[in-house]
């Protein structure tokens, strides 16, 4: 396995801080119980994009993990874990999208969103209420209403929000070839 760079290893730690204070700061309550609007996912997409799908991961197991200790005293693990494979399934669309080329375009926004949705769409609509259920013998028709309605903002959130991200940070490469020489 190839390890971590420093700056991938620095990135993950500056992305889980910036990800437990837009969770504890910039997140906007909804009707469903202990469900939130969570700006942190947009930022966590444009960091698995940029750093992968470890450093995705990781931000997100590490991010959320702190932030439920923070705000509630306790870790909710079955959420954690799909802030790690949501993280995680950001990062796979890396190579694919790659806004470090300095381009971005219409078919690589679509492509964004198809990712983002379908990984969000597996952790939230399946994962995290079935472990809910597993783990902490909640009730099902409770959690998987709460995840839905979660992976449902995630998904806009995500989609506007993290479109915008990528396409400003895309901006700030170079694209190959830009440079001239004057004569």
């Amino acid at each position: 396995m190839k390890s971590l760079s420093i700056k991938t290893i620095v990135a993950i730690g500056i992305g889980a801080a910036v990800f437990v204070i837009l969770a504890k700061f910039a997140a906007i309550p909804t009707p469903i119980p202990n469900t939130t609007v969570q700006t942190s996912y947009a930022f966590l997409a444009l960091m698995a994009l940029v750093f992968g799908p470890i450093a995705g991961a990781l931000i997100g197991l590490i991010g959320h993990a702190l932030n439920d200790a923070i705000s509630y005293g306790s870790i909710w693990w079955s959420w954690v874990i799909v802030s790690m494979l949501v993280g995680f399934l950001f990062g796979l669309a890396k190579n694919k999208i790659d806004i470090e080329s300095g381009i971005i375009n219409a078919k690589k926004i679509v492509t964004f969103n198809i990712v983002q949705v379908i990984a969000q769409a597996i952790g939230w609509f399946v994962v995290a209420p079935t472990l809910d259920v597993w783990i902490y013998a909640e009730p099902a028709n409770k959690v998987y209403v709460q995840g839905i309605g979660a992976g449902i903002a995630n998904m806009v959130t995500v989609g506007i929000i993290g479109t915008i991200l990528i396409v400003a940070y895309a901006k700030t490469r170079s694209q190959s070839g830009s440079l001239t020489k004057d004569l």
